[in-house]
């Protein structure tokens, strides 16, 4: 068994406020979805580590009027590698533990750590530093219950240290915390190993053992490099970057991936296939639970 427990979509604010969050919310329960991780850092809620208290009380009551299952997106700028703002990316994150204990969250998503290629005087201790870091926040998310899914990322800039997303895995089994747990984030690990010269299936099978949390979307693993489209679509058209596309748009074997891969107990699947797929939205959830094992009939959801 795969031990996968539930399946959802992200949902964001549009402009920085609550309004547009309730809307795609709204849109997700009339959809019929059940779970839902939240890009709260795209919501003014916390200021230099504090949390802002009327608006996390307005996101209580938002929250509240759906019977979701909730999961967080911390920082997307979170890089616990970076000497000069790791402290004040600590501040941060903990105050978000707090936010997700009172709208009943359990999981925070914490992105993979880089240097820039002109940081070598930073590398030496890059990796201590993004552990210790790790235990740090894991300490404190302990007693509310939270759990730190810490994602694979992918290089981004010629010269940059990053991980691999199986050095990811060996980063959680150092830490060696009840309350860290790796998240595989497909797309992000199909263009890494591209990148590298990978085997994007081997990356996987090293990361689902210390599993708990997943981001699902397509795409086809190109590395972006220096092109810069016009639309977003555009690079869609051209199958580049990180694309978030609905399942089935790329040619990532889905069937065969989570036919041979079983992660931790209660792991999420979270369709990181936003409001601009909404059209699509219902099938990408039709076939995500098919890959969970949460219907026996699904259609198969390997690339045509």
């Amino acid at each position: 068994m795969s031990n996968i427990t539930a399946v959802g979509f992200n949902a964001s604010s549009e402009d920085g406020e609550l309004f547009s969050l309730e809307a795609d919310l709204r849109a997700l329960s009339d959809m019929g979805v059940d779970t839902v991780e939240l890009g709260l850092t795209g919501v003014d809620l916390i200021s230099g580590g504090r949390i802002m208290e009327e608006r996390a009380k307005r996101l209580v009551a938002l929250t509240s009027q759906f019977d979701f299952r909730y999961t967080v997106h911390g920082l997307v700028s979170s890089n616990f590698m970076d000497p000069a703002t790791q402290g004040y990316q600590l501040a941060a994150a903990k105050a978000l533990i707090e936010v997700c204990d009172r709208i009943d969250a359990r999981i925070i998503v914490q992105h993979g750590g880089a240097l820039r290629a002109e940081q070598v005087h930073d590398r030496a201790n890059a990796d201590i530093r993004e552990r210790e870091a790790l235990t740090e926040l894991a300490d404190f998310a302990r007693p509310y219950g939270v759990r730190i899914a810490f994602e694979n990322i992918f290089t981004t800039e010629p010269g940059q240290y990053r991980q691999t997303p199986a050095e990811i895995a060996e980063t959680v089994k150092a830490v060696n915390h009840p309350n860290v747990v790796a998240l595989i984030d497909f797309g992000h690990a199909y263009i890494e190993s591209t990148y590298r010269g990978l085997d994007f299936r081997e990356q996987l099978r090293a990361m689902a053992p210390v599993t708990g949390h997943l981001h699902v979307h397509d795409g086809f693993g190109r590395p972006q490099g220096h092109f810069q489209a016009y639309h977003p679509q555009e690079n869609t058209a051209m199958g580049i970057g990180d694309l978030h596309m609905p399942l089935g748009w790329g040619d990532i074997a889905w069937d065969e991936i989570f036919a041979e891969l079983d992660f931790l107990p209660d792991t999420v699947l979270m369709m990181e296939i936003g409001r601009r797929y909404r059209s699509e939205q219902p099938d990408s959830l039709r076939r995500a639970k098919g890959l969970a094992g949460f219907a026996a009939n699904e259609d198969s959801v390997a690339a045509e």
